[in-house]
């Protein structure tokens, strides 16, 4: 079904349906949303401004060119979700799982993506600096030449990543797991340095 409003301001949704929907396009500007279905929707090319999503789906959503800033998806699924050349700018994103969903050309600039599921998510090259990825599940994501300074890894599950020739000096390391995590040629400073190498199993006396 096709959506021919071009823009919503401070609209409020609780449990809505918007399965298959075409919301291509479509500006949106501090609306909340909650426990609301996406699944199947079109929302590529739409404008997201502080708006609120919580306990929503977004299920094999088309997010094609999606540009959201200041917005807040807590909790939130893209399983299969179509995320291409999307950006996410300062954007709360705890608690989501992107499980088997598209990243590619991905930006994300600052935010908090703390407790998100990005396992085995393509994320090499990107600029990544200063986001905040508390405990966030990176098990196998492929952070190659990806630039992690300042960031906040702290608890994550590294474990198995790809890290080669990434950068991640000055990122909180405290209580991450990196068993099995590719790290040549990435670039680090001492103390993370010597984190990693007991963490690896060695002693550093």
């Amino acid at each position: 079904m096709r959506c021919y409003i071009n823009s919503w301001t401070e609209k409020e949704y609780i449990d809505k349906n918007f399965d298959t929907q075409s919301l291509s396009g479509l500006e949106m500007d501090r609306c909340t949303f909650a426990q609301c279905s996406f699944v199947g929707a079109d929302l590529s090319e739409t404008v997201i401004t502080k708006c609120s999503f919580e306990d929503c789906s977004f299920d094999q959503a088309r997010m094609n060119a999606v540009v959201a800033t200041s917005a807040s998806f807590a909790n939130c699924t893209f399983s299969h979700t179509y995320l291409f050349l999307s950006a996410f700018n300062q954007c709360r994103m705890i608690g989501s799982s992107f499980a088997n969903a598209d990243m590619t050309g991905i930006v994300i600039a600052g935010g908090d993506w703390s407790w998100s599921n990005l396992r085995y998510q393509k994320l090499s090259e990107l600029d990544l600096r200063g986001v905040k990825l508390v405990e966030a599940d990176l098990y196998g994501a492929n952070l190659t030449k990806t630039d992690l300074r300042d960031s906040d890894l702290s608890k994550a599950n590294m474990s198995a990543a790809q890290l080669l020739e990434a950068d991640i000096r000055g990122a909180k390391l405290q209580g991450a797991e990196l068993g099995n995590a590719e790290l040549k040629g990435a670039r680090m400073d001492i103390a993370q340095a010597i984190y990693f190498a007991q963490s690896h199993g060695a002693i550093v006396e």
